[in-house]
């Protein structure tokens, strides 16, 4: 059998990436953003139903550990952040067990940032100037409601809708998977199915008001129709979801509560409960209020390039590493 050895990557796209990196650190610079680095092996874990986190066995003083590779910076950033109390930023490998396909890898490199004493639209806007740093010309984003998206697209309420609507909605439209009794799964079925493919092609686009239960370590907020929402943005372009953004909770009970649930809800899943990151809790009492926002880096470099898969975007995938 023949191996192949060689980068999937060509050198011409690798130098591509290399100066969008050095355009990035130099951005962050300028505005005096603090580059940290934090682990990216841990005790605790992603309790986040939807991320699977990667385990790996260590020793300590002679005891075997069981860690996990991080799935994102946020955890230790905070800890950070709650001490330093200034802007911080980040470009590290993260890892989710289980993503493969054209746009994932279980490896890629993120770049997460915070801003303390900033509201989302301060980071929708920061984000617009890397934009076109990164890509090199300077684009207006769309804004747009997660409700009116699914108005626009399917002509149903999101919040408003029963769950016989949702599932009378996916079977008009061929998706015969079912999610139960699990009305944020049918959203989340139809949203990935039906909008998220069509987003951000005419401009790059901020869906913002999300629903509640998909806030995570967002705050939660009341929307103009009185609908409850969850505050944080998602940055689409060409169909693809670039990056993350959350006015971030830093409520530590109510944080540990969400955990909580959150082990509950994958026990019932027959998921592994995460060992709760306990050093982030006792950090909240001590965190500014702040934004923070994590951008998918493989994936803005495809955006840049014109690549239509991940492999083209990074040295070895996992599959090959």
């Amino acid at each position: 059998m023949h191996h192949d050895h060689r980068p999937s990557m060509s050198l011409d796209i690798a130098i591509q990436k290399a100066q969008m990196l050095a355009d990035i650190r130099v951005f962050f610079a300028k505005k005096g953003v603090l580059e940290i680095t934090t682990p990216i092996l841990s005790h605790a874990g992603n309790t986040d139903v939807f991320i699977q986190s990667v385990s790996a066995q260590f020793c300590h003083q002679g005891q075997a550990k069981t860690g996990y590779l991080h799935t994102s910076p946020e955890f230790a950033m905070k800890r950070v952040l709650a001490n330093y109390q200034v802007p911080i930023y980040q470009i590290c490998q993260v890892f989710r067990d289980n993503e493969k396909g054209h746009r994932h890898n279980i490896e890629f490199t993120m770049l997460e940032w915070y801003r303390p004493n900033f509201s989302l639209e301060n980071l929708g806007d920061e984000l617009g100037e890397l934009l076109s740093i990164t890509l090199g010309k300077s684009l207006p984003f769309k804004r747009y409601r997660y409700a009116q998206a699914f108005m626009d697209t399917l002509g149903i309420h999101p919040f408003g809708a029963d769950i016989a609507t949702l599932k009378a909605t996916a079977l008009r439209h061929n998706i015969r998977l079912d999610m139960g009794n699990d009305k944020q799964g049918w959203l989340d079925l139809l949203f990935s199915h039906l909008i998220e493919p069509k987003l951000g092609f005419d401009l790059p686009t901020l869906i913002t008001d999300y629903p509640v239960a998909t806030a995570s370590l967002a705050k939660i907020a009341t929307d103009d129709d009185g609908f409850d929402v969850a505050k944080r943005f998602e940055l689409y372009i060409n169909g693809l979801e670039i990056a993350n953004a959350y006015d971030e909770l830093i409520n530590g009970d109510e944080l540990l509560a969400r955990f909580l649930q959150d082990n509950t809800e994958r026990n019932n899943l027959g998921l592994p409960t995460m060992p709760i990151d306990m050093n982030l809790i006792h950090a909240c009492d001590k965190l500014p209020p702040c934004s923070g926002i994590a951008l998918g880096i493989d994936r803005l470099f495809m955006v840049r390039e014109k690549l239509d898969d991940i492999s083209q975007a990074v040295m070895f995938i996992t599959d090959k590493a």
